[in-house]
């Protein structure tokens, strides 16, 4: 049995790295920003997603395995806030202020 959760650990987090590396290059080779940001945020996510399953088996007990559910949703978060930011700033316009406005 534990065999088998090293194996499937093991390939979660390979297949994670392969997105990873998946990411970067789109962020490399893309033409604008808005592709490049595509790219690398939906490889990326779905990259920590595998590798964050791939070590929740072998995470010691329930609360580091909570921990690394924690840290993946909030990079989701982050990188969706972020992309969006980019996102209004390569087309042109100004992100969002959080309520503020200066004159």
């Amino acid at each position: 049995m534990n065999a088998l959760v090293g194996l499937f650990s093991t390939v979660a987090i390979a297949a994670g790295i392969v997105f990873f590396v998946a990411g970067t290059t789109g962020l490399l080779r893309f033409p604008d920003a808005l592709t490049r940001l595509h790219a690398l945020t939906k490889a990326d996510n779905l990259g920590l997603g595998l590798i964050v399953l791939g070590l929740l088996p072998l995470s010691g007990s329930l609360g580091a395995a909570l921990k690394l559910v924690v840290i993946w949703a909030l990079v989701q978060f982050a990188g969706a806030t972020v992309a969006q930011m980019i996102g209004a700033l390569a087309a042109g316009e100004h992100p969002p202020s959080g309520g503020r406005r200066r004159r």
